[in-house]
């Protein structure tokens, strides 16, 4: 067998049934007489036994099933992975479907592309497409299958979801993406979709006994309780089906895998484009909910222009006032008059809607659609199941079918109003409602994902700047993690506020999530900073506070304090702490920190990391998650990534102290719900072994 002479990839076909492919970091080896292939990392992990499979008239055939298997195409390409080999391996049976199963392979690269294809000369469907199905699933390392820990990535972050790690003996199901690793050395093996256009993609993980086998699927199908799903996942139709483009790598540091991964999806699907810095200003839900006021919005305005912004608090000189729910409240004159006092003070407006969800009872449900003219009631644009049933409410909200022209021509109408009205921010909130499985006004769309891209592309064009005539913020709220390529940000998390456990809660988030800033999407959202007391909690102490807005600086950021400012300490406590120039600079950086530990359950890693290269210095954030007890702790610099050898410059950018550190360890107290940002720099001369 030959390749392309330009292209660095060894391929052999070992006697007439076995092709193996080597790019030097990972092999992929192909049984044409079973059926299966073996993907094998430079360092031992491997995905064994592959095969794919679908559920077809009530049953399900994978690629072993089929009686014949040929190499049918082998020829090179060169895309925005670079240059490689695309293989296809045919599966042919009488009375079946033809299978077919797709690898890419690139010079020099740790990863391999997977797709499988489902062929007839009639029209085909299936609702569940399985890429890869695997009983052999290893980590090449230290020791067996029992240190192995598999990260479970949230579909969404509603429900104050959380991600978590587990350890065998498991049964778990990830959502787009995954991670398997082993915790002291990191090694690792990333699995995801890296498109995100029609199906809901599972990653299914089980190990019976401590110490025994690894067992994964990867599928194109998922639906639940997890994704909010009531009806099964829709059938994709046709004389082709496509499952979706698969991501398999093996990485030495499974977060430097994840990152990968990040890009890669941009490769496939651009992410919306933002050049305007990173967000900083309030929004006002923790501060008054559903208690918003025309003179709570002007005042906080006045207050951050006159005491706070000359501190230093601002980006660009500007910062953006945001309504969140019930901006309804106030009338038009309030609202028009409110929008002059932000205008004057130099400040931008945001806004704040749900276009996938109806609130109102059913009593409501007659109501006309706005900007149908009276064509569409509300009960028209609703998404159905099967039955022409109302799908059962998610947190409260309706499901709005994104595909029928009434929810469109909703939201021609409020985008041409918050376009008029001059906002040039707006939070998108509750956006998994269009998400849902159901049946879809439009027949050619069968599935959530599918509605759900549709209408948030209808919307992103909406509110483009060639459409609005000025850039306009677009923030994601509680929504699915893909697809992303429709907002500048996305919220880490579901709602934040201000206590010790909401810090934590948050950081659960980003432990697990940094990656997607920069990548999914311009900016992490770390929801509203709340400094001193959010509108439905007990005021919060100093360290406490403070650690909140620490937990948002190292977030990446969309920086939007959440606070009522007629509120004396919270007043002081923003005077206090945003004046900290070094604190602000961090957060401009626009750059999310990295955890140092992975390996914690459902709970946060207490320690991140940024390496600033242009600046020579590192940064650490610490944190106490112990809002009673003091804690110590002690960080090996080496594990963070600096170099254990040398003596560094340690400036505490809270305090404004600065000290040394050396012999390959940090060590730090922390009083109670303490938190710190430390810069590190290397000492002149002081380079370490």
């Amino acid at each position: 067998m030959r390749t392309d002479s330009q292209i660095a990839i060894q391929v052999e076909l070992k006697d007439g049934v076995l092709v193996h492919i080597n790019n030097g970091l990972l092999a992929l080896d192909i049984d044409l007489a079973a059926g299966e292939a073996a993907c094998t990392g430079r360092n031992s992990s491997a995905v064994k036994g592959m095969r794919s499979a679908f559920r077809w008239n009530g049953r399900e055939y994978h690629t072993g099933s089929y009686e014949s298997h040929q190499l049918t195409e082998q020829h090179g390409i060169q895309d925005g992975f670079g240059k490689g080999l695309h293989l296809i391996i045919l599966h042919e049976s009488a009375g079946l479907p033809q299978l077919e199963q797709h690898f890419y392979i690139y010079e020099q690269s740790a990863f391999v592309l997977l797709q499988s294809v489902i062929l007839s000369d009639s029209e085909v469907k299936t609702n569940r497409l399985a890429v890869i199905q695997s009983a052999e699933v290893s980590l090449g390392g230290e020791s067996g299958p029992a240190d192995v820990r598999v990260l479970r990535v949230p579909f969404d972050n509603d429900k104050w979801v959380r991600y978590a790690v587990e350890k065998p003996p498991l049964q778990t199901e990830s959502y787009e993406v995954t991670a398997l690793f082993r915790p002291d050395s990191r090694r690792g093996m990333i699995l995801g979709s890296v498109t995100h256009k029609v199906w809901k993609t599972g990653i299914k993980v089980t190990s019976g006994q401590a110490g025994g086998a690894l067992e994964l699927e990867l599928y194109g199908g998922a639906a639940g309780e997890m994704t909010r799903d009531f009806q099964p996942h829709g059938y994709v139709k046709g004389t082709r089906v496509e499952s979706p483009l698969v991501w398999l790598g093996f990485y030495e540091d499974y977060r430097e895998g994840l990152e990968a991964y990040g890009q890669a999806n941009t490769r496939i699907e651009a992410p919306l484009p933002w050049t305007g810095g990173v967000p900083v200003g309030w929004n006002s839900w923790s501060a008054a909910m559903s208690n918003l006021d025309y003179d709570l919005y002007t005042a906080t305005s006045d207050f951050l222009k006159h005491k706070v912004q000359p501190l230093g608090f601002h980006n660009g000189n500007t910062l953006y006032i945001n309504f969140d729910a019930f901006w309804d409240q106030l009338t038009p004159a309030e609202m028009a008059e409110a929008l002059d006092v932000v205008r004057n003070n130099g400040h931008k407006p945001g806004t704040y809607w749900t276009p996938f969800a109806f609130w109102g009872s059913p009593a409501q449900f007659g109501m006309a659609v706005e900007g149908t003219g009276g064509k569409y009631t509300y009960a028209d644009i609703l998404l159905r199941d099967s039955e022409g049933e109302v799908l059962p409410d998610v947190d409260g909200g309706l499901a709005i079918d994104p595909t029928h022209p009434g929810a469109l021509l909703r939201i021609d109408w409020f985008t041409d109003k918050f376009i008029a009205d001059g906002f040039e921010y707006i939070k998108l909130d509750f956006l998994a409602h269009g998400a849902l499985e159901g049946q879809h006004y439009d027949p050619e769309i069968t599935t959530g994902i599918a509605a759900y891209h549709y209408g948030m592309s209808y919307l992103q064009r909406k509110l483009s700047p060639e459409a609005a005539g000025r850039p306009f913020f677009i923030n994601l709220s509680i929504a699915p993690l893909f697809p992303y390529a429709f907002a500048h940000s996305r919220r880490v998390s579901c709602d934040v506020f201000g206590t010790l456990k909401d810090t934590e809660y948050l950081l659960n988030s980003l432990t697990h999530g940094w990656w997607m800033n920069n990548t999914l999407y311009r900016y992490n959202d770390p929801d509203h900073s709340v400094l001193y007391k959010s509108f439905n909690q007990e005021p919060t102490g100093w360290h406490e506070g403070r650690s909140r807005l620490t937990a948002s600086v190292i977030a990446g950021t969309v920086l939007l304090l959440g606070d009522d400012f007629r509120k004396e300490e919270a007043a002081g406590r923003a005077e206090a702490w945003l004046s900290n120039k070094e604190i602000m600079h961090v957060a401009r950086l626009g750059r999310t920190f990295r955890p140092v530990e992975g390996d914690l359950g459902e709970r946060a890693s207490d320690v991140f990391v940024l390496e600033a290269a242009e600046e020579g210095a590192c940064y650490l954030a610490v944190f106490n998650f112990d809002a009673a007890q003091p804690a110590h702790k002690s960080v090996p610099l080496a594990r963070a990534g600096l170099n254990a050898g040398a003596a560094y410059i340690l400036q505490d950018l809270w305090e404004g102290t600065q000290g040394e550190v050396s012999g390959g360890e940090l060590s730090v107290t922390l009083e109670p719900a303490e938190s710190r940002i430390y810069r590190l720099i290397v000492k002149t001369g002081q380079t370490g072994d």
